[in-house]
Parts: C-alpha cells; structure tokens; sequence
C-alpha cells in the first residue's frame, strides 16, 4: 500500500501539504534520548514459578511451534494474559513527567509479585528488568533506566506475565504530561492499527491479511511500519511460530485457526522505518531519531472471530487511545 509522501495533501484535510501538517519533523523529533543508570536488579520469590529457559541461561531451548490451545489451554491463557493487562494498567498510571523508567519498572515488577505472577522477560537471554520501557525515538526494547519523563514525550511500556505455565504479553504507549498534536495522532494511528490487525484475525484468513490491515490505517497517514520485528506466536512458549507480519508480507499465508494464540503489536513511525540498534544489545531506535509508538495484545483465534485476552476480567485494557477508532468488527473479547 502506498505511503502519503511529504509533498501530498496531508491526510486530515486541512488544506497543508503533509510535511506542514501532521509530518512536520520539528513536531515529531524530541532531544535524543539520554542513557541513564540502569535500574536495580530485582529477584521474585522462589515461590512463584519460574519459565523453564531460567534453567538454561535464559535461552529457550526445545520446540517453539505454533501456540494452539483447547478450552483448558485458553482458559490458562485468559489468567496470564489479565495478569499482564493489570500489570500495565498499574505502571501505566504512574507515567508522569519526573518519573523515571527505573522507577515504572519497579512499579511493574511489584505487581508481578503481588498477582503470584514471574516478568517473563526477567532472565530472558540476558535481560535483567521486568520490563521493557521505551521513549520517543527507542522503538522497543528500551532498558529502564534512570532517566525522568519529560513533559511531551511518549512512552511504551512491554510487560509479559508468566503465570501456571503460560506467557501473556501486552503494552501500550503512554503521553507524558502533554504532547503535540502530531505526536498524539502518531500515537492514536497506532492503537487504531493494532485494533484493526487484530479484528482482520478471522479464522481461515491468512496472516497477511493482519498486516493488510495494520497498513491500511498506517500508509495513508504518512507513517512507517517497522519490518525489522513483528508479532509471534505465544502460549507456554513466550516467542514461537509464527511471526506476525505488520505488512502485507507475500510469504504470510499460513491459515489461522480456532485455538492459535498470538501477538499482534505494530511499531508506527513518524518517519524512516529503519532502526538501529544501541550498544547494549537490545535497545532499539529510529535511525532518522523520529518518534516512533507501538500497542500490542495477546490475541486467540475463536471458531467465530478473535478474543484479546490481555485485558482484565471487565475487559479493561491500557491499549486505547481516546480518538483511535476500530474500523472493523471482531476485536472484543
């Protein structure tokens, strides 16, 4: 699908050429982000179950297949995934200007505990946080740190909860005090793309056509769909088959079925599509220093349409964004 270029009519019929308008780079690049310290290492008490890559290192070793699960399987699956919905929902309330990434992970990594539950990241080849927190321009992966929130940034934040032997794993992109309009459209785009993704996830569908969706709320408004990651497969194993195309991938035509588990968590950028990565093996930002968001939830395939399971037991979810709009039905629990 073709992207809006700088020089078209921008997308919210005022009349200015996109690079004017909601493309302006000046209203889409904040300060570079700084490294801070690292947060705190932090352990989980031995009484709550540990993934079995703990054992080896942190490195998944075994199958990784595709995640389809029978009734008892999805049901294992709700648990975790209301775990992790909550789990965001309680760092997510703490997103303020002054706050640092540090401190949101400590956050995180408390309500893990206190609902029985191990951050599947924690261990996981080598990350050492319960979360991943990334700012403005750090797409994914971002290690907290202790860095404060300005007013006018943007902040995603990952959880995976790993409860009873299976993994659920949702985020969300928060406002920092107040943004610009053009960060918060970047912002709304996403969210609506990734609940667009989601509804396309219809049983006896190919994957490509989530991707087909996700670039069709993506491209007209001049953003970018970053390639270099995507959704994955998700259940007792925290990455497995398939991956999740967030692009009309031509390869992507394995069928979905009544029982597959998965995440669908699109990466919209305001400008380039390309990243880069830091030094530290997992940071990973824009390589022209735009802003980038991302929303994600954990999603089962149903005889008749898709579940979300990442949201808490009366269907509240961090993944929402007040003027993001679901275009197709099929997207609710």
């Amino acid at each position: 699908m073709k992207r809006l270029r700088a020089n078209d009519p921008c997308w919210c019929a005022s009349g200015e050429k996109l690079k004017r308008c909601h493309g302006d780079r000046s209203a889409l690049q904040r300060p570079p982000v700084r490294r801070g310290v690292p947060a705190a290492l932090r352990s989980v008490p031995e009484s709550i179950a540990r993934p079995p890559y703990l054992a080896t290192g942190g490195h998944p070793t075994g199958p990784s297949g595709r995640q389809v699960f029978d009734a008892a399987g999805l049901e294992a699956m709700r648990h975790a995934g209301r775990v992790a919905a909550q789990v965001l929902l309680d760092a997510g309330a703490e997103v303020r200007p002054g706050v640092t990434t540090a401190e949101l992970n400590d956050i995180a990594h408390d309500s893990y505990v206190r609902q029985g539950a191990y951050p599947s990241t924690l261990g996981y080849r080598g990350f050492a946080h319960a979360s991943c927190i990334s700012v403005n321009e750090v797409a994914c992966h971002g290690i907290p740190d202790s860095r404060p929130l300005a007013d006018g940034d943007i902040v995603n934040i990952d959880i995976t909860a790993f409860v009873d032997g299976y993994h659920g794993d949702t985020s969300a992109t928060f406002a920092v005090g107040t943004i610009n309009p053009a960060a918060d459209a970047l912002v709304a785009a996403t969210c609506e793309a990734t609940l667009a993704g989601i509804a396309a996830a219809q049983p006896g569908r190919t994957i490509n056509e989530i991707g087909r969706a996700v670039e069709a709320v993506a491209r007209p408004r001049g953003y970018g769909v970053v390639t270099m990651y995507g959704g994955h497969g998700i259940g007792t194993v925290f990455h497995a088959a398939p991956h999740i195309h967030h692009t009309a991938h031509p390869s992507a035509t394995a069928k979905l079925v009544p029982g597959m588990t998965f995440t669908v968590e699109p990466m919209l950028t305001a400008g380039r599509e390309d990243l880069v990565s830091w030094d530290d093996g997992w940071t990973e930002v824009t390589i022209d220093g735009l802003i980038s968001a991302q929303f994600e939830h954990t999603v089962a395939v149903t005889a008749d349409g898709v579940e979300i399971l990442t949201v808490t037991d009366d269907g509240t979810s961090a993944v929402t964004w007040p003027n993001a709009v679901v275009t197709a039905a099929g997207a609710g629990r």
